[in-house]
């Protein structure tokens, strides 16, 4: 595998770790490059092999530099040397962060040291018994139908930057897309004849989804109104959603664009580009979906994903029962 692997990894940007860390007793540099060669065939394989996403590369380049860090500050020079304590010790060291930031930092060292004791480059496993902490289970945030609509009415105008963001905010609704995926939206992707759009999920894996009647007239409005003006500003591309200078939107532009807009429509929930998608998950389920159906439009490998979405308050639950059950009115 490893000489595939070299032959692949020469394709990708070249990254190393030979970062610089603080030694807490004598204040002097040291370099952490001792598990460098090893660290550079397992972020090729899962480049290569895993197809993951550029966000989520950095977040295990990021663990997994902070893990060495913590190994040079303990002594720690060679991979044989690496013991369970270790990695315990880590895990203890990340007691400050969110229990499911600490979660993904356990796994991507679990999975890193995984892929050294099964290519030989150390003797065992040192991770191998070492859990991530349970992360508590938390309810999707969904916009009722009333706020979604009044967050939609923000975008009521005749102005080039209105028609962005009403058929962004109809797009991202009506789809239940990703930011990521939102902004990487090109117009190759869009089908208006078939009222369909492509998205290109988590490892780019392909999802062809019905445009409703309303995102399809506002992407039309947009790319026939609005489009056009902010692509002379910039150098032309082909993404659908560009910022005023003509480039691609960028998820942090989103993020301003939906904090912006749920502030001019009074929302007092606190919500996220990812709120246009839980609200599209169990508006479609309380409408009475498939949860199969809406896992394919969603994007989910597996339906436990999606079933998150099938959780009802307990007022819900009395009002069902109280209309379904035949012993449930009152005398």
């Amino acid at each position: 595998m490893y000489e595939a692997l070299k032959r692949s990894y020469s394709l990708l940007p070249k990254k190393t770790f030979h970062h610089k860390i603080q030694d807490v007793n004598n204040n002097s540099l040291q370099d952490t490059n001792f598990l460098n060669p090893y660290i550079q065939q397992y972020l090729a394989y899962i480049s290569v092999e895993r197809n993951l996403s550029s966000h989520t590369y950095d977040a295990y380049e990021a663990d997994i530099n902070k893990y060495v860090q913590h190994l040079i500050s303990r002594g720690v020079t060679n991979v044989h040397d690496i013991t369970e304590e270790d990695v315990e010790s880590f895990a203890d060291y990340l007691e400050y962060m969110a229990p499911s930031s600490i979660a993904r930092s356990i796994i991507s060292i679990r999975n890193m040291h995984k892929f050294f004791y099964e290519e030989n480059i150390s003797h065992y496993d040192p991770a191998r018994n070492v859990k991530p902490p349970k992360t508590p289970e938390r309810l999707p945030k969904a916009l009722s139908v009333d706020e979604i609509q009044r967050l939609l009415d923000t975008t009521n105008g005749d102005d080039i930057i209105s028609m962005r963001d009403k058929a962004l905010l109809e797009i991202m609704y009506g789809t239940g897309a990703r930011v990521s995926e939102a902004v990487n939206i090109t117009i190759d992707d869009i089908d208006l004849h078939e009222s369909s759009i492509r998205l290109f999920g988590k490892g780019k894996k392909e999802r062809v989804l019905p445009l409703g009647s309303y995102a399809k007239t506002a992407l039309e409005t947009y790319l026939v109104r609005s489009r056009p003006a902010l692509s002379a500003k910039g150098k032309g591309n082909s993404y659908v959603f560009l910022n005023k200078r003509g480039n691609q939107l960028s998820r942090q532009s989103v993020w301003e664009i939906i904090k912006t807009r749920s502030k001019k429509a009074e929302i007092e929930k606190d919500i996220s580009p990812h709120s246009l998608r839980h609200s599209f998950a169990t508006h479609l389920l309380h409408g009475g979906a498939d949860i199969r159906v809406v896992q394919e439009m969603l994007g989910h490998t597996s339906v436990t994903t999606t079933q998150i979405y099938t959780y009802v308050t307990v007022d819900t639950l009395r009002e069902v029962y109280a209309l379904a059950h035949p012993r449930a009115l009152h005398q």
